[in-house]
């Protein structure tokens, strides 16, 4: 990514709209992983000079991340999905309860540490040193900066930054 966004604070970033669901019922249907994709990106669309072919490309994304969260959590609680703006770049934040993901570290000798969160393979998701999870091949696809990072004591969020412009490989 030739940009990356200055910092994961939100105050660089005006709020545009947040959804709140309870666990139990977004995770009672696989379905509502596409409803809230296409709800999420048609907002991120707002503004751009062709709003459709930004929204088509960053529901890939989006959906992505929602999946992964999809299949991530299983505690009770709320999840939440959040959109924010800043001169340059889009914000999704999704959070939600567990820690388990965290609990399960491997460290190979001589290479970054290794993370699993349920449902995604190996390999997808790298430990920075920082302790946070980068998932690398969706951020270069996308020109993102895509964390997950542990949300308070209980809880993990996935937050992704888009480039607000339109120039995508």
């Amino acid at each position: 990514m030739e940009q990356e966004a200055a910092s994961f604070d939100d105050h660089a970033f005006a709020p545009m709209v947040s959804l709140e669901l309870n666990v139990a019922m977004f995770k009672s249907r696989w379905q509502f992983c596409d409803r809230i994709t296409e709800y999420l990106s048609d907002i991120l669309g707002q503004g751009h000079s062709d709003p459709a072919r930004y929204s088509n490309f960053l529901s890939v994304a989006t959906n992505e991340l929602i999946e992964l969260a999809f299949r991530s959590t299983s505690e009770p609680g709320r999840i939440s999905f959040g959109l924010y703006r800043s001169a340059t770049f889009n914000r999704l934040r999704i959070a939600f309860p567990g820690q388990e993901a965290f609990g399960r570290k491997h460290a190979n000798a001589g290479s970054s540490e290794r993370q699993l969160v349920p449902g995604a393979g190996s390999g997808y998701l790298v430990m920075k040193p920082d302790g946070t999870v980068l998932l690398s091949d969706l951020a270069a696809i996308f020109r993102a900066t895509i964390r997950i990072e542990k949300d308070g004591e209980q809880g993990i969020q996935i937050i992704a930054d888009f480039p607000s412009t339109e120039d995508f490989q």
